[in-house]
């Protein structure tokens, strides 16, 4: 009977047996190196080895590989290689030198999938602590855009958000080496975006897949590979992460495809929890018909105003402001019409002051500004003239041509208080002598308590009283 010869048990091995001299060129490599490192054995005999460690992780290995020619043991030393079709692959290695040989005899275990495994664990907790503590939806984006890119390539990344109402797409977030943020459009108009977010489905295209004439890609450099992963809520598909590779080096695969789909999950539930906490702020901060900040922010704001003012000593005012006769557009024309009424007041209002300046709505008709002056007083007169000019002009509701006066009541820091309750009290005193005296016009407090100073009394128009 023939007697089989015993295996070579280095050749049966799963891990990689290499041995390599002083200056790492290869002497041996075990079969196991082709599954792990992509070469065969015969493609790397004479090669350097670190010739293939990852540019990010060269310096650590090469000081490394000293300590072991020096003769220390190495048991759990961890890099990068670049494998021959280019992808990444993690190793743990262990190592010694062989004196008499003169060479490093190490093995190489392949811990790549434990690498990955900890990778997307690590980026899933990551989305999920930024959705808690980003301020608003760009940083969010930031830091998810951030995150993906310790996963794989992502120099060029967008967020594609679908608005349902309009059918619209638009990239609140949107970072390209090659070309800048598309505008807000219809989402067929993105044929790529409208296949992912109609679909529900993901979409890989790679040099041999890709369109030859994509429409959104017909005034820019066209990518070499292009991946969309749909953005699923339970109320649907919200949007899509989009990633662009223009080189070899940016490419993505199937296994870049199930990675990103595995997290876009985690990314759709941080979007959707920021964009809630968002309008609850916003419901908590701003006024629901005027979205101008309500009383509760305009006191935040107003105590901030008054520190910065005390520490720079520069001058702060309030301008009350009061609409006459606003129960006759209530009682003529139906509430409807008082409040589209309030919105077309509040814009006037905004269009009298710098983006700096606040203007809130207190409630029912009551309108207050907060305008830094400087060091001139005559700065918040001359605001309050120009609000007596902007109203003027008749307010249009839809088709009806209502005239609406103001009337307006100013304090300024320090003369009138130093704090936020003296200050509101003072300018609403000053407006009701200004509504008093006929209203569309403009007082300015005194803290004695006598009516209020008139900067300048326009003429009167022919106002319903």
């Amino acid at each position: 009977m023939k007697t089989l010869a015993p295996p070579n048990v280095v050749d049966l091995l799963l891990d990689a047996v290499c041995i390599v001299k002083a200056d790492s060129s290869i002497v041996y490599v075990s079969p196991a190196f082709e599954r792990i490192f992509g070469y065969a054995p015969e493609e790397v005999i004479g090669r350097r080895m670190l010739d293939m460690v990852h540019p990010e992780d060269l310096a650590a290995t090469q000081s490394q590989a000293e300590r072991v020619t020096e003769g220390q043991l190495q048991l759990h030393f961890e890099n990068r290689y670049v494998r021959k079709d280019g992808q990444i692959v993690h190793i743990r290695w262990t190592a010694r030198w062989v004196d008499d040989q003169q060479v490093r005899l190490a093995v190489a275990h392949d811990i790549t999938e434990r690498k990955h495994t900890e990778s997307l664990q690590a980026a899933i907790y990551s989305i999920s602590e930024a959705a808690q503590a980003a301020e608003d939806l760009v940083s969010l984006f930031a830091h998810i855009h951030q995150t993906i890119g310790t996963l794989l390539p992502a120099s060029n990344f967008s967020v594609a958000l679908h608005d349902h109402l309009t059918d619209t797409v638009s990239f609140p977030y949107h970072v390209n080496e090659r070309h800048p943020p598309p505008a807000t459009r219809p989402l067929d108009a993105d044929a790529l975006c409208s296949h992912v977010i109609r679909n529900g489905q993901t979409l890989l295209l790679t040099p041999d897949t890709l369109p030859p004439t994509a429409p959104h890609m017909a005034a820019a450099p066209r990518p070499l590979y292009w991946l969309g992963v749909p953005l699923h809520t339970q109320a649907g598909v919200m949007g899509a992460l989009v990633l662009q590779g223009y080189s070899e080096e940016a490419r993505y695969s199937h296994r870049d495809k199930e990675l990103l789909q595995f997290v876009s999950t985690q990314v759709a539930s941080a979007i959707e929890r920021t964009q809630m906490r968002n309008r609850l702020q916003q419901m908590a901060q701003y006024d629901q018909l005027t979205h101008l900040p309500n009383r509760q922010l305009f006191l935040d704001r107003l105590k901030t105003a008054l520190t910065r003012a005390q520490r720079d000593q520069t001058l702060l005012s309030l301008l009350f402001v009061d609409l006459d006769r606003f129960k006759q557009v209530n009682d003529t024309l139906g509430h409807a019409m008082g409040d589209l009424l309030l919105q077309r007041v509040a814009q006037r209002l905004l269009e009298c002051v710098r983006a700096s300046d606040t203007v809130a709505r207190l409630g029912g008709d009551e309108f207050v500004l907060l305008v830094e002056s400087g060091h001139a007083v005559e700065h918040a007169t001359a605001v309050a003239e120009k609000i007596l000019a902007a109203f003027n002009q008749p307010f249009d509701l839809d088709g009806n041509q209502v005239p609406m006066w103001p009337s307006i009541g100013i304090s300024i820091y320090p003369d009138h208080g130093s704090d936020e309750s003296l200050l509101l009290s003072h300018a609403d005193t000053a407006m009701y002598q200004s509504k008093k005296s006929g209203g569309n016009q403009v007082r300015i407090a005194d803290p004695t308590g006598r009516p209020g100073l008139a900067p300048q009394d326009p003429p009167q128009p022919d106002a319903p009283h």
